[in-house]
């Protein structure tokens, strides 16, 4: 072991401030740790981004607030409140839906609103289908929140114990080993409804013909809330930062990290870009767990994490953020663009690897937070458009969606599909910031532009994903690229783990290894 000065005498260390690492700070800080966070970029937050498009500040980053529950958690151990640090508006249309200027439907914080749209739009016997559909994603919902989202290190024999014979029969009766498009077609005759809640694999970076079907749960996360954030996701990151630091955290911002020393198994020491070298005994990482199979911070640690090197890279994005002015449609704050053929979109990503030639548009508008702004807009605004995209794959190189010439086409493409449905979008060039995919891979290291972490193909590879302990000792994992997966409050949850794990062993080497013993690094 080494003679370096003992684990009392150093902060833990977090790499990242994304959410995943702000989580894990006021985690541990609360508890009187002392935490320092180095993040490479100017500001905190991650993929919780913004951008300056003429004048105004507009999401190039998640955009949807759920699972509020994790959040008033952390700001309750902060000492204060989300209420009080954030202006917070609960939103009652969680999302409007298009599939051509007539078939528009609105799913609805109020139950009962959402089953009386599904009638008048699909008829009601799809309405009872929506019922049946709501109560099977509270139980999955349910029967997974413990043993899997909130456990530390979950695999199919503990969820299986945990879950018990009861909860295990009610939960394979389900049909969780299922595709996601298999078990929505047990509900949904209407193709549209398929799509619509088929899109939910999206939310985790992969196609709803690969994913598992127990992500109808995200239904239920949903129908428990969505609000809107005064600021966007950037508040919220800039309101843990805040907390972070009123607990005692340093956060060094523009401070990148070169490598991640170790000796014996055990991480030793931070370099920083700049040369400096900072001792370090307990050191979360929450950037994308590729980077470390990928050497991106040494050769010592790569060889510990080649299965997430090696598993299927999830969802890129091609991104618009504009200062547009709308006419035609009324938007709500979000809002999904469905096309005919849905199946083409994930085999252009998935196995061609090219843009999809019918994409889904998603479109926020996050000045529209209440029904009656949806209607007399007459000035330019800000807004995201995202279509999904495939990542770097290996096997073609760099990022497909890099040609200018590709993505001026697509965007032509795209806003006449946008126009079919009755929404004409007017901006100038200078009102127009696209991001690629080859963008993100540059933003976030060794993601490759992947979002979502490894993608969630199959009901074993939510067992997959590296859990907030390494192999290496002394080094915890954060982030959407590992266990509860991918998303804003998953990816602090993951944070809140990555803490507890650090939490328990640092007790344990404090009560069992009090003396630092000799001996060289």
């Amino acid at each position: 072991m080494s003679g370096a000065s003992s684990t009392s005498d150093l902060p833990i260390r977090i790499i990242g401030a994304g959410v995943g690492g702000l989580a894990a700070a006021i985690s541990l800080a609360s508890k009187g740790h002392s935490v320092q966070i180095l993040e490479q970029h100017e500001s905190v937050g991650g993929k919780m981004r913004a951008f300056d498009v003429d004048g105004v500040q507009v999401p190039c980053g998640p955009t949807v607030f759920t699972m509020r529950w994790v959040f008033d958690a952390l700001f309750d151990a902060a000492g204060t409140s989300i209420e009080r640090v954030l202006s917070l508006q609960p939103l009652s249309i969680l999302a409007r839906h298009a599939w051509s200027e007539h078939e528009r439907l609105d799913l609805l914080a109020d139950p009962k609103q959402s089953l009386d749209a599904i009638a008048a739009f699909s008829g009601p016997e799809q309405a009872r289908a929506f019922e049946g559909f709501c109560v099977e994603a509270k139980l999955i919902h349910d029967r997974l929140i413990d043993p899997f989202i909130r456990s530390q290190r979950p695999d199919l024999w503990s969820m299986m114990h945990r879950l018990g014979a009861k909860g295990l029969i009610a939960l394979t009766g389900l049909g969780p080993f299922k595709t996601l498009w298999s078990r929505l077609g047990h509900h949904f005759p209407d193709p549209r409804l398929h799509q619509l809640f088929g899109r939910y694999a999206t939310y985790c970076g992969t196609s709803p013909w690969q994913a598992p079907a127990t992500l109808v749960l995200i239904a239920h996360v949903e129908m428990q809330g969505v609000w809107a954030i005064h600021g966007g996701m950037p508040a919220l990151a800039q309101a843990l930062a805040k907390c972070a630091q009123d607990l005692g955290v340093e956060i060094r911002c523009n401070t990148p990290v070169k490598r991640i020393r170790t000796a014996q198994h055990q991480v030793k020491a931070i370099e920083l870009a700049d040369g400096d070298i900072l001792a370090t005994d307990q050191l979360i990482f929450n950037g994308d767990v590729r980077a470390l199979g990928r050497a991106l911070l040494g050769e010592s640690l790569a060889k510990h994490f080649q299965k997430a090197d090696r598993a299927p890279m999830s969802l890129s994005a091609l991104t618009w953020c504009l200062k547009a002015k709308a006419s035609g449609f009324d938007l709500s704050q979000h809002n999904v663009f469905f096309q005919s053929d849905y199946e083409s979109e994930f085999n252009d990503i998935f196995k061609r690897h090219r843009l999809p030639r019918q994409p889904t548009v998603y479109l926020c508008a996050p000045e529209r937070t209440e029904p009656s702004q949806a209607q007399g807009k007459d000035q330019a605004e800000p807004m995201l458009l995202l279509i999904n995209a495939p990542g770097s794959f290996k096997d073609v190189g760099e990022s497909v969606a890099s040609s200018a010439q590709e993505i001026s086409v697509c965007q032509q493409q795209m806003l006449h599909m946008l126009e079919q449905r009755g929404l004409k979008l007017a901006f100038e060039p200078k009102q127009c910031l696209v991001t690629t995919p080859r963008a993100f891979a540059a933003h976030f290291p060794g993601s490759g532009g992947a979002l979502y972490g490894p993608a969630a193909n199959g009901w074993m590879a939510t067992f997959a994903r590296e859990q907030a302990r390494s192999p290496m000792k002394g080094l915890y994992l954060a982030g959407g690229s590992v266990h509860p997966g991918p998303g804003v409050p998953m990816a602090a949850m993951s944070g809140v783990l990555a803490a507890e794990a650090l939490t328990v062993d640092h007790a344990l080497t404090r009560r069992f290894h009090p003396v630092a013993t000799s001996g060289g690094t």
